[in-house]
């Protein structure tokens, strides 16, 4: 999100706030409610098109997993019946390690046989479903490869792969693969919402709302895919109901959507702003978008309404539709501010993309400090901010939703996350930041991950940040 300049609001207030205070133990700003754990880890402020509260949450997490054993009973009669009975039963055991290795180290003849071929897939198959139990689908994933490569016409393997591909937002998970998915399984919904969902993300809307009425059709046959159901029928028609009367225009790697009436040339220059941005900014953080981003410009006057944004936001990122929301409405008048909030948001965009379904899992503190210092973005006001008093806000009270915050609550916060990932890149890298990143990605907590990646503990690297914060601001 990007937040609209107010110092001339918050420099008054600021200076009549009391002497700078460094919380050595990280007690709750009185001013400053912590947010609330239902709404954990917002990135952005949710359009009034997204989904309904209590259907917020990541479709994965929704419902119990929906890969499925194969009754492993019947051992094919070879004359590795023994050796396949015994890895069998270490599956069973949930010796998932001994399993492992026993699979991986199975004789080429075993494995290649059309008697055990098929048995030895089944194999890999309920293997990765006990990997899932005890370590995520980050670590079953490969049994699940090496199942479906072993045997490609079992539809229950090929299912367990889809559901693994989706929860990772695996690029793997590809049209055609879905498409012989379908055809594997005609009466599976899964594959349909899939579609459905990847064709949202196209901008492929007609398409998209084929195949989520055939997921639909289907899904009383699976009851536990209604959450999967309810999160893509959403995205699809509050897409639809959003953008029905947009016109666009395509770039390279933007789709633009804005009201028919809208300058052209506000269009141009926004795609070209884009563009730059996704050539610049993707090679500096080292990743690129895997698919179009859909840009939405709205009219000054509706932007909040449209989007249901804070007041003092100029831009968001919504993640749940996947589209980039800007006020564009006599942009040009400002090509400086319209650059700013563009690529500001666009950096959201990319997080959003490689992190994937955990993208909830970035504090937002992280995510809006990233967004400033991969765009390029100086706030001028921000860094008068640190030649004044103010009380500072401890990082984890920053780690969820903003859009409660005052704009002189927000500008500060602003500040503190621009400072901190600056000294988190500047001390330690941002191939150390890609890694940190990668396992809050694999839903490692916060401090867990910054103990890991960067042998520093949460607090430290608070009182470290606070340190340098200190003396920038006695330098100014």
């Amino acid at each position: 999100m990007y937040r609209r300049n107010i110092f001339h609001i918050l420099y008054p207030i600021a200076c009549l706030i009391g002497l700078f205070i460094v919380y050595q133990a990280w007690f709750k700003p009185t001013y400053l409610p912590t947010p609330p754990p239902a709404q954990p880890n917002a990135v952005v402020e949710d359009s009034q098109n997204a989904l309904p509260e209590s259907h917020r949450d990541d479709p994965t997490e929704l419902e119990a997993k929906q890969t499925r054993l194969i009754d492993p009973s019947v051992i094919p009669e070879t004359t590795h019946h023994e050796l396949l009975g015994t890895i069998r039963d270490e599956i069973e055991k949930g010796n998932v390690k001994t399993a492992e290795t026993k699979l991986a180290n199975l004789p080429a003849a075993i494995s290649d046989d059309k008697t055990t071929r098929p048995y030895v897939s089944v194999l890999w198959n309920n293997l990765g479903i006990q990997q899932e139990k005890h370590g995520g689908t980050a670590v079953s994933i490969n049994a699940f490869k090496k199942a479906a490569s072993l045997d490609a016409k079992n539809p229950v393997i090929q299912l367990n792969l889809a559901h693994a591909y989706w929860e990772l937002r695996d690029p793997a998970m590809t049209q055609d693969f879905l498409e012989k998915l379908v055809a594997l399984a005609p009466n599976e919904p899964f594959p349909h919402l899939a579609l459905a969902n990847l064709f949202q993300e196209r901008d492929q809307l007609g398409e998209a709302a084929r195949h989520l009425d055939q997921a639909t059709a289907r899904a009383d046959k699976d009851p536990a895919v209604q959450s999967y159901l309810r999160t893509v029928t959403a995205k699809v028609r509050g897409t639809e109901k959003s953008e029905a009367r947009l016109s666009s225009r395509d770039s390279t790697h933007f789709t633009v959507k804005f009201d028919g009436e809208a300058d052209q040339a506000t269009w141009a220059v926004v795609l070209e702003i884009l563009e730059e941005a996704y050539r610049e900014i993707g090679q500096k953080f080292g990743h690129f978008p895997s698919k179009t981003i859909v840009v939405v410009l709205h009219a000054k006057s509706t932007f909040q309404s449209a989007t249901g944004s804070p007041v003092w936001a100029d831009g968001l990122f919504d993640p749940v539709l996947g589209r980039i929301q800007v006020p564009a409405q006599d942009a040009l008048a400002d090509r400086a501010w319209l650059t700013r909030v563009l690529r500001h948001e666009f950096v959201h965009a990319l997080l959003h993309d490689q992190l994937g379904p955990a993208g909830s899992a970035i504090p937002t503190w992280l995510n809006e400090g990233l967004a400033m210092e991969l765009s390029g973005d100086r706030w001028s006001d921000l860094d008068q901010i640190l030649q004044q008093q103010f009380t500072l806000i401890p990082l984890p009270a920053l780690e969820g939703a903003w859009g409660g915050l005052s704009g002189e609550a927000a500008t500060v916060a602003y500040m503190e996350a621009n400072s901190a990932v600056h000294y988190l890149i500047d001390r330690f890298g941002m191939p150390r930041v890609q890694e940190l990143l990668a396992h809050l990605k694999a839903r490692q907590a916060l401090s867990a991950a910054m103990q890991s990646q960067l042998s520093l503990s949460y607090e430290h690297f608070q009182s470290r940040w606070v340190d340098q914060l200190q003396e920038h601001g006695r330098k100014s």
